[in-house]
Parts: C-alpha cells; structure tokens; sequence
C-alpha cells in the first residue's frame, strides 16, 4: 500500500508509546484529517490470459502507464479479509490465477474517500466510485514523484517524506521507505498451497494486521 494506506503506518509507528488499538486509531484519524494525494506514475502489465503465442517483445508493448495525484495505490495478491473489510480489501483476488489486483484511488474530496473506506465494513462495491479505477495484473511499477521542498507544515508533521525523499509503503504491516521505483511482480507456482478455500472464509469473524 502506497499513499494513504502507508501514511497511516508511518504515523502509527512514530507513537508507538501509545496501546496499540489507540496508536492505530490516533494515526488513522490524523492521517485522514491531512489527506493529500501523492504525485506518481504507475506502469502495470495487464494479465494475459493465454500466453502460447505471445512473445517477449508483444508483453513489453502491453504495459499501461498512468499519471496523476493518488490518494492510495494498493496492490494485493489476496483478497486480505479482517474485521473492517469482511468482503476483503481485494475481494476479487485469487490464490490460483497468478494475479494481483491494482488498486488506484485518484485525488478527490475527503468526504468522497471517507464514502470509499466505509464501503469496505458492508456489501456494497467499494470500487464503484468514479475516483477508483481497479486492474487485474502480473507485474506493477510505482515511480513516486520526489518533491523538490520538504517544509510544508503536512510533511514536517506527518515526517513520512524524509529530506532524503523517501515514500513509506506498507508491506504487510510492516514500515518500510524507499525513495526509488517499487517493482512489484507476481511469480506464480513456485509453492504447493493445501488449505481452505479463501471464499469459504467471506462469512467468518477473519483478522488481519494488513493495515
């Protein structure tokens, strides 16, 4: 997770004196009340169903580019069910077709993106907003747009773009910046996974730290 996702980590682990139920809940609100978008381009390779007749040459000319200010960009390879999201934050990802799901949340009002986040707690879509644009695809590169000042009130605050232009990104719950391109791609069948089918766990009380 890039953007609002990992803005919210940074904070949390900045406050790590505070219970962890309170850290987590003092970073969200304070992240959500300094909404602002980050500057980026992202490059992903769609899925390609069928690849028997495609050559290397034919996949480079498949890879999409966009450009803008995003308020969240998040890419999962499992639909990550917990507590808040019981859909998942991904729902239509699958274990078994060697794809992730890109998830793009375009600069809009605070309003319109709190609209976005409750939708994950029901049963409505919560990409059906005209802000949110969702791919399926194989491999993902996110080249964050380095800031030339870094004394804004926001970024002093937050301190989640260092003076050596780091982004954060959580990964899993874990903190990590990085300053260059993020190259995320898929490397399918490398492992034999035996268990229960993650859409018999849709209806379940699952929980997960993925943000």
């Amino acid at each position: 997770m890039f953007g609002f996702g990992a803005r919210t980590l940074a904070l949390a682990e900045k406050h790590r004196w505070m219970p962890p139920n309170q850290r987590k809940d003092f970073a969200f609100i304070k992240t959500l009340a300094n909404l602002r978008p980050e500057e980026c381009e992202l490059s992903f390779l769609p899925l390609q169903i069928s690849k028997e007749d495609s050559h290397e040459n034919d996949s480079k000319d498949q890879w999409h580019k966009i450009q803008g200010h995003f308020l969240s960009v998040s890419i999962m390879a499992i639909p990550c069910l917990c507590s808040m999201a019981p859909r998942g934050l991904a729902p239509n990802t699958r274990l078994n077709n060697g794809s992730m799901a890109l998830i793009v949340v375009q600069n809009t009002s605070r309003s319109e993106f709190i609209k976005h986040l409750k939708r994950y707690a029901g049963v409505k879509n919560q990409f059906n907003f005209p802000f949110v644009e969702t791919y399926t695809v194989e491999e993902v590169k996110v080249q964050p747009r380095l800031k030339n000042v870094f004394d804004t009130k926001e970024d002093i605050y937050l301190n989640t773009t260092s003076a050596e232009g780091t982004y954060p990104w959580n990964i899993d719950g874990d903190l990590m910046e990085e300053a260059s391109e993020v190259h995320v791609r898929v490397h399918p069948q490398l492992i034999d996974l035996y268990g229960v089918n993650t859409d018999e766990l849709e209806g379940s009380k699952a929980t997960c730290n993925c943000i």
